[in-house]
């Protein structure tokens, strides 16, 4: 289960993005330190498993409406910005969520005199340097929401590599795919990530919510050991204990599937993506000593549930996001 961390008043805390894979963890460590939690969602039926929950309040409203923004975080104690997409469904995703959210977001917290934000950015998220427009506007986004400060707000952002766990579209994505496939084209091979546990970052946010020395800070979030990405995939393989090859694709062949696939139903790898993994998803910084967390190696987490998932067919989404359990 998740620590549970004293709570001094009875504190809502506003989600934005909690009924996403961190999102869902985030509510129920959040739930069981003793918060009100207040989560937006744009279809607040589809996530039951989140209704159950003590203290937890979904409200079904559109996040980018500022006016939506300013009612609904009326009386929150804090806010927690969760809110990001990989790739664009609609022209204008990136910006409209990762740029123009974050200031929307500072504008409703000073109109009800909020002065606290916890924000998730990206690795390599960096304003006009980085290479894909997915994480040049995490970056605008993460400097434009540090803007807060001028406003009184504390502001702490969070810098993830990939985050796997229950419920991840890490693993979970590639045993799916790995059980329609004898041969995997792998685009990309040797990008390399340091993946972080979800918990872990969960950990994380709690713990700063109320320590002011991570106010105004920028963390690197990283797990002990760097992966390129063939090696987590033959590592879904042989938990999975099936037998598949892998076909590691040159630079050339590696933009052209990401171009074809860009194209595909779902988007399962698109040209800004390629050009995502074009920078290693790893820090020279060590996991922050400041919240007392030894990051978890995948190894010891990540069979439990994908086997479980294997077994069973499908999650059990209760359970699994149910708590820390190491």
């Amino acid at each position: 289960m998740y620590p549970k961390i004293a709570v001094t008043h009875n504190k809502t805390i506003a989600v934005l993005g909690g009924t996403g894979f961190v999102g869902q963890h985030l509510v129920h460590a959040l739930v069981e330190s003793g918060y009100q939690v207040r989560v937006l969602t744009r279809r607040r039926e589809r996530h039951r498993e989140l209704l159950v929950l003590p203290r937890v309040t979904l409200i079904e409203t559109d996040i980018t409406c500022l006016s939506s923004l300013h009612q609904h975080l009326a009386g929150c104690h804090a806010v927690v910005n969760l809110v990001a997409v990989l790739n664009e469904k609609r022209k204008g995703d990136f910006q409209r969520l990762h740029v123009e959210l974050p200031r929307m977001i500072i504008d409703a917290c000073v109109a009800n005199k909020i002065d606290r934000i916890i924000h998730m950015s990206a690795l390599n998220a960096y304003a006009g340097k980085a290479p894909s427009r997915y994480l040049t506007s995490k970056g605008e986004g993460e400097d434009t929401i540090h803007m807060g400060a001028d406003e009184g707000i504390n502001v702490t952002s969070l810098r993830p590599s990939v985050i796997f766990g229950p419920g991840d579209q890490l693993f979970n994505r590639f045993a799916g795919l790995l059980k329609f496939v004898i041969c995997l084209p792998l685009a990309c091979p040797n990008a390399r990530f340091a993946p972080v546990y979800v918990h872990d970052v969960v950990d994380v946010i709690v713990k700063s919510l109320n320590n002011r020395a991570t106010f105004g800070q920028r963390y690197d979030l990283c797990g002990p050991r760097i992966y390129t990405l063939q090696q987590l995939v033959e590592f879904t393989i042989k938990t999975l204990g099936i037998k598949r090859s892998v076909v590691p694709l040159g630079d050339g062949m590696s933009k052209l599937m990401a171009r074809i696939l860009s194209i595909a139903p779902g988007k399962p790898l698109t040209y800004d993506n390629y050009l995502s993994m074009q920078v290693d998803s790893v820090s020279n910084k060590p996991f922050p000593e400041l919240f007392g967390i030894t990051p978890q190696p995948l190894e010891a987490i990540v069979p439990r549930y994908l086997l479980n998932q294997t077994q069973r067919g499908q999650f059990d989404r209760f359970r699994l996001y149910a708590g820390r359990d190491d």
